[in-house]
Order: C-alpha cells, then structure tokens, then sequence
C-alpha cells in the first residue's frame, strides 16, 4: 500500500477529501485490496459513529477500553497537573 493513500484513509473515511484526491483514492484502492479493507472498515466505522441513533454509553466505553488492555494497549490519561501543584511556597509561622 502506497504510504501517502495510507496516511490519507482517515480523510477519507470522514468524507474529508477534495473530490479529486477521493477519486484517486478509491482507483488505487481498486488494485490494493489492504487499502480497500481499510477505507470501506473506517468509513463504516465513522458513519457508525456519526449516526443520530449511536449512543456512546459508559458500558461502550468499558467494553473498548477492555478490549484494548486485552490487545496489549496501555492507556494513561493526560490531565493537566493542578496549579497548586506549580509552585512550592514556604511555609512561615
């Protein structure tokens, strides 16, 4: 698979390409059946998430991060440090 259609299959998948480079896009999809794969499973996968009737609930939630941990991932979450935590103060009595 061509790097460049690689990089651009997130593009496409959310109806995000000018339609010239959509159209080269899917005639190089015609003779790479991996980038085919990946076009047609990430579009589903966005027009899935972009459906009125998808609900993301907390157990959607659960089940993806559970199936992540399962496939060796190792999420951290990023919050900013608190402010309070910035500076260290002294303390005078």
């Amino acid at each position: 698979m061509n790097e460049t259609y690689r990089k651009l299959v997130d593009l496409y998948a959310g109806n995000e390409l000018p339609e010239e480079l959509n159209n080269e896009l899917e005639e190089a999809a015609k003779t790479d059946p991996s980038l085919m794969q990946d076009m047609t499973s990430l579009r589903q996968t966005v027009e899935t998430l972009q459906n009125d009737e998808f609900v993301f609930t907390e157990e959607s939630y659960q089940r993806v991060l559970m199936k992540l941990y399962a496939r060796g991932g190792h999420l951290q979450t990023q919050s900013p440090e608190p402010n309070h935590f910035q500076y260290q103060l002294p303390m005078s009595g």
